[in-house]
């Protein structure tokens, strides 16, 4: 995975104009997160958001026996911590690094700053929010009524859409606490997709080869949030 330093990499940040861009490019800090690090817990205080660029963050629900599902990725798409300028300022959800790599950190406070100026920036937020919570809203359906074949391959191609590779770093076992599910049922279901030729998978490295059939597989869950976030947010920058 390419090593990135580039706020513009984000999404969000790339599609910020003059003079939004001038109040936030000086804060921006620059932040390797690195596998399993926690960017925040259930109920704790917020007190920055996180722009990825070659990282992927999930947000899990965690019960009170320990067990967690996630709920939500992201990517360069997004941001880490809504919570903030939804008001709230913190969440039931803990926000894990599901897979290493780069982002920016901003201060909670300059944020709000210009988001509340009720311009461009929070109309930018808000529609993220919005793509997000289908995000959310259609994992549950998914997990609920669908196959682990299907949910996996939803997870995968959800997954790729954070990045800007074909490749994941991640074990069966990861995959299995984010899906909530067994390791056997991971194991089983990876091996179909890997002798069908549409994944490699080799020592916790997982290949998409072939996306279209990929695509195909799933249900109808990935096409109805990718068609949101394509909806709802800029296009991403090319690089």
């Amino acid at each position: 995975m390419p090593v990135t330093c580039n706020p513009r990499e984000n999404q969000l940040l790339a599609a910020l104009k003059e003079p939004e861009w001038g109040e936030w490019g000086p804060h921006l800090e620059l932040v390797d997160l690195q596998l399993g690090q926690v960017i925040s817990e259930p109920g704790s205080k917020l007190t920055h958001v996180y722009f990825p660029t070659s990282c992927i963050v999930s947000l899990l629900y965690v019960t009170e026996e320990g067990d967690s599902a996630e709920i939500a990725v992201v990517g360069h798409e997004g941001i880490v911590g809504i919570s903030l300028f939804m008001g709230g300022e913190t969440t039931p959800s803990r926000a894990i690094v599901q897979s290493s790599g780069k982002a920016f950190r901003l201060k909670g406070s300059v944020m709000m700053k210009e988001f509340a100026r009720a311009g461009t920036v929070m109309h930018l937020l808000l529609r993220y929010t919005q793509a997000l919570i289908t995000q959310m809203s259609q994992t549950a359906v998914c997990n609920r009524h669908h196959t682990l074949d299907q949910q996996l391959c939803r997870w995968l191609l959800l997954s790729l859409d954070c990045l800007r590779s074909n490749e994941l770093i991640m074990t069966q076992e990861l995959i299995a606490n984010m899906l909530g599910v067994r390791r056997e049922g991971v194991t089983e279901v990876a091996g179909v997709l890997h002798k069908t030729g549409l994944i490699d998978y080799r020592r916790g490295h997982i290949t998409v080869i072939d996306r279209g059939r990929l695509e195909k597989r799933t249900c109808e869950c990935y096409a109805v949030v990718k068609k949101e976030y394509d909806r709802l947010l800029p296009r991403p920058t090319a690089l």
